[in-house]
């Protein structure tokens, strides 16, 4: 009975891993086409021209990626160790996702086209000097957050976002739910095989 629970849990995690992966690989595909097509379009900072959306999706897919892997090869080979692994990167994913949205934010100077939390004038306080991101630039370029301010998005984020927010509520949330649900069932499974295994090699023994 113990071995046809710990077969069924083994398979239950090898294809949401899979599925995992799969996403991953998706995420992924898409941060290479926008690096084809779009180039440094989406650049994040130009202080660091490579922190791009695309590249952005193509660690995170890659990362992705590597979690599912991981899941998969341990729950295939019944490996604790794996299996440990898989639960402690799984606990800390939240945290990425933290990283890549406080990173990422600054694209959505490009998204909603706004600039400052209530005006742009918020970052004149920020750098001592009448200036702004080049990402709150019309036309992005270099340094161009040294121009004048007819060349900058007037329009504030906070309200901005506020707005998209309200427009998209449902969307955020079973975005947010699913996140949730994912991490829930893959923690739920790396543990519960983890017990079975350590049953099994206490019962083999």
């Amino acid at each position: 009975m113990a071995h046809n629970c710990l077969q069924c849990i083994k398979y239950l995690m090898f294809v949401f891993n899979l599925l995992f992966w799969l996403g991953g690989c998706g995420i992924l595909g898409v941060g290479i086409w926008l690096a084809v097509t779009q180039g440094n379009f989406a650049t994040l900072s130009s202080s660091f021209p490579s922190l791009s959306a695309a590249n952005l999706l193509i660690v995170t897919g890659t990362f992705v990626m590597i979690i599912g892997f991981v899941g998969c090869i341990g729950a295939i080979k019944e490996n604790k160790c794996l299996l440990v692994c898989f639960f402690k990167v799984l606990v800390l994913f939240p945290m990425h996702v933290t990283i890549i949205l406080t990173v990422s934010s600054r694209f959505f100077f490009f998204q909603f086209r706004c600039c400052g939390v209530s005006n742009y004038t918020d970052w004149f306080e920020v750098y001592n000097a009448t200036r702004v991101p080049d990402s709150c630039c019309l036309e992005f370029s270099e340094n161009c957050g040294l121009h004048s301010p007819g060349t900058w998005w007037k329009a504030p984020c906070y309200e901005t976002v506020k707005i998209w927010l309200q427009e998209n509520l449902l969307a955020v949330g079973i975005f947010g739910l699913c996140t949730a649900m994912v991490q829930i069932l893959g923690l739920t499974f790396a543990m519960t095989m983890y017990c079975q295994v350590v049953k099994a090699d206490t019962y083999c023994a």
